[in-house]
């Protein structure tokens, strides 16, 4: 009996540990870490909120391409709160030691003379999860924590005991692309507070203005400030335009604690102060419930998908990119709707419109993000459109980005248009349809010219309009097909406000695309303005095409695939595709010489680094190889795509779009031609999971969750053998939007033989 007894409370025992053990949250899978060497200046592993205006992380490379967090440096050299495209600022860093005045670089020393205040670290004392930073700062003997609310960040200094402690504040700071200060101040208010401001401009894309208020936990002993890493006598005020900074002593006799809490804003000091008090009036001084609440904020975002399956990589993969989605973009407005728009002037949201988000360009983000975001995150997704409109209205035009809500003219196209005629046939938004028919309609009918210092719409769109095509003499030969595919996009808002002449016009004119294809080779072709194309031109050379080559966009129209598979031939068509990727697995599906590389020619086929080609593997969904699209979407979710800080993302990901393309992709997902037909079709392919929830936001959709179960599924069975749709028999690979957000399950079984589903669609 004794024994019986000993052997139910170790049966007991072992199922309390397994059942009622903490399970795994989809915030605990997220590694900040993953993808931060070789990366973008918006790719960091520091603290921010969904979408937030700081993104306070730590940097230790100069002004390079690819500056900010590189993994591989064993230094960090400060904090900064601002990690969005062209735009940075405000660097804190915490130090003790002989003084420093410059940040310094990798390769200089750490101590003497001729040191920065960097120090270096080791990664085995850092730490990173969604909305918390933490690092030990080996030369200082310094733990710096770090997190942030929208428009605050919050910083923790654990300091030693020294009579040298300081903290450094300065406001040029080294980042992607290189700042130009303009002008500059910090002011002293008390030994626990200053303010102050730095008028910048970036690489001749946006300048800006960013205002701070700081506020510290203990009275700092004294405030220097220093111009050109030299000192200036004046104790409460520095100011100039070019290395401008301060910083305050705390000379401790034992270890203890300062906070920093800092307001930014782009409007006024006043304004920084108000996104302060408001923000972190529930917190007050205390660091640690700040980082718990964010932490539950974040994962109430990630939670929206649930997956399930055996590989706890594939979930730490997933979530990580998932989270990259919503780290890119930036809001502008401050907490009270105030922002300061393209022309510099003060603007204030109505009461309708939340927030202002700025960002890089939506430049081929469309394929992934657009249906990520509308499926998740409607609310989002109003807030973009709602930032393009108030745009239209307040300076004139829609903006590709808008990075600092600024016209930049980066990237082709005009592909914001396409996330506003998805979110209004998916029913997301109702209002203001005609204004942003109207914003639409102006964007691929009138020249632009500058306008607040930047270039909106399509540029050469006159020359478009007359002759069917962009010439070599006027742009590169890939204008043409962005172009192309704005017109469609115009044409769909134009029938669903029952424009029917719109419709019409622009639909005929998204057939352009076929004015840059060599009626003989079937290929693209640079196009001069006689008519003729380039003789003997080479297929992967990146002249006359932005970061891509004439092979990779002859694949180019997401808005009629089945016409250009028509036009090219089937046969041809499938085969042309299947050489490019038999050739690119070897190389992982990445060819880094020409993501960044202008006149160069190699001979690279799929190149999933960079967006222009990252629709290929659903092509195959198109031809009477769909199974293709099973194959080498999976392929790429497994090799492309790493769980290290080293191949996270082989290439440039950099507004969210590489992240959204694994997420969609786990899922068995994918919108071709970004969600804006009427039929809102989405392509169906193996996913990674063996069950998958999403959950429906009902302020927007009537169902209340959408999940998909892939029965047998494994690395080796990833082929759909059949599928139904709520209980129905699929003849295609392919289902709608609206079967989505209906509510429903689709139900998927998977097998390792291919099985093919002729299409014409």
């Amino acid at each position: 009996m004794r024994i019986l007894k000993l052997l139910f409370v170790t049966i007991s025992v072992c199922f309390y540990t397994i059942c009622f053990a903490q399970k795994k949250l989809p915030v605990d899978y997220v590694d900040p870490f993953i993808g931060t060497s070789n990366s973008r200046w918006m790719l960091f592993p520091g603290a921010t909120m969904p979408n937030g205006m700081v993104k306070l992380s730590p940097d230790n490379q100069g002004n390079v391409w690819q500056g900010g967090y590189e993994y591989s440096v064993g230094s960090i050299h400060g904090f900064t709160h601002i990690h969005g495209w062209t735009m940075a600022g405000l660097l804190t860093m915490p130090t003790n030691g002989d003084l420093a005045l410059k940040p310094g670089a990798p390769d200089e020393p750490f101590k003497g003379a001729n040191a920065g205040y960097h120090s270096r670290f080791r990664h085995d004392q850092e730490h990173a999860s969604p909305g918390y930073y933490s690092v030990y700062l080996l030369d200082s003997h310094i733990k710096a924590e770090l997190t942030a609310t929208e428009r605050t960040g919050v910083q923790r200094y654990t300091l030693p005991a020294d009579s040298t402690n300081r903290i450094m504040i300065q406001l040029n700071t080294l980042s992607e692309y290189s700042l130009e200060l303009k002008d500059a101040v910090i002011t002293r208010i008390s030994n626990t507070e200053m303010q102050g401001y730095a008028k910048s401009s970036t690489a001749g894309f946006n300048d800006y203005t960013l205002y701070f208020v700081m506020q510290f936990s203990k009275p700092f002993t004294d405030f220097h400030g220093y111009i050109n890493q030299k000192e200036i006598a004046d104790t409460k005020q520095v100011k100039g335009t070019k290395d401008v900074g301060a910083y305050v002593t705390y000379p401790t006799s034992k270890p203890e604690q300062v906070i920093i809490k800092t307001g930014i804003s782009f409007v006024n000091v006043d304004q920084a102060r108000i996104n302060l008090d408001t923000e972190l009036k529930d917190f007050n001084w205390d660091f640690d419930r700040l980082v718990k609440s964010n932490r539950t904020t974040w994962n109430n975002v990630l939670k929206t998908i649930t997956v399930e399956g055996n590989s706890e990589t594939d979930k730490k993969k997933f979530y990580t990119n998932l989270y990259r989605c919503y780290t890119a973009k930036m809001i502008m407005s401050d907490v009270n709707g105030k922002y300061t728009d393209a022309c510099e002037n003060t603007q204030q949201l109505p009461s309708y419109r939340r927030a202002m988000i700025g960002g890089d360009a939506y430049w081929n983000s469309f394929w992934n993000l657009n249906l990520l975001w509308t499926l998740t995150a409607p609310k989002t997704v109003e807030n973009l459109v709602g930032t393009q409109l108030e745009m239209y209205e307040k300076t004139g035009w829609l903006s590709k980005g808008p990075t600092g809500i600024e016209y930049s003219g980066i990237m082709e196209g005009s592909h914001e248009m396409a996330l506003m005629t998805s979110a209004y046939l998916k029913g997301i938004i109702k209002n203001d349809a005609e204004t942003a028919y109207t914003a639409m309609k102006k964007n691929v009918t009138v020249e632009p010219a500058n306008t607040c210092g930047g270039y909106p719409g399509n540029p050469q769109i006159s020359a478009y309009a007359k002759y069917g095509y962009v010439s070599t003499e006027k742009g590169a030969t890939s204008k043409t097909l962005d172009y192309a595919y704005d017109d469609w996009c115009v044409a769909q808002m134009a029938k669903l406000l029952n424009k029917t002449d719109d419709y019409n016009f622009f639909l005929k004119r998204s057939d352009s695309w076929k004015n840059v294809f060599d009626p003989v080779s079937k290929y693209v072709m640079p196009k001069k303005d006689d008519g003729t194309f380039i003789k003997n031109f080479d297929l992967f050379s990146v002249q006359h095409f932005v970061e891509g080559n004439s092979w990779q966009y002859s694949f180019y129209v997401p808005h009629d695939i089945p016409g250009l598979v028509k036009y090219v031939d089937k046969t041809t068509f499938v085969n042309r595709l299947e050489t490019g990727f038999k050739k690119s697995e070897p190389h992982q599906f990445a060819a880094h010489a020409l993501d960044r590389t202008w006149g160069q020619s190699a001979e690279y086929y799929i190149n999933h680094g960079n967006e222009v080609n990252m629709q290929a593997a659903y092509l195959f969904n198109y031809t009477d190889k769909t199974y293709l699209t099973q194959y080498y979407t999976r392929r790429i979710l497994d090799v492309f795509y790493d769980a290290s800080p080293y191949g996270g993302w082989n290439g440039d990901e950099d507004e969210g779009q590489m992240g959204a393309w694994f997420v969609t992709g786990a899922m068995g997902l994918f919108e071709m031609n970004g969600g804006t037909s009427p039929d809102l079709r989405i392509d169906l392919t193996s996913p990674l999971f063996n069950y998958i929830k999403i959950d429906l936001n009902p302020n927007y959709y009537k169902g209340k969750s959408f999940i998909i179960k892939a029965y047998n599924n494994s690395a080796k069975n990833i082929y759909i053998q059949s599928s139904k749709l709520n209980g129905k028999i699929l003849k295609d690979n392919f289902i709608s939007f609206k079967d989505l957000v209906a509510g429903g399950m689709l139900e998927l079984v998977m097998g390792a033989v291919p099985v093919n589903k002729k299409t014409d669609k």
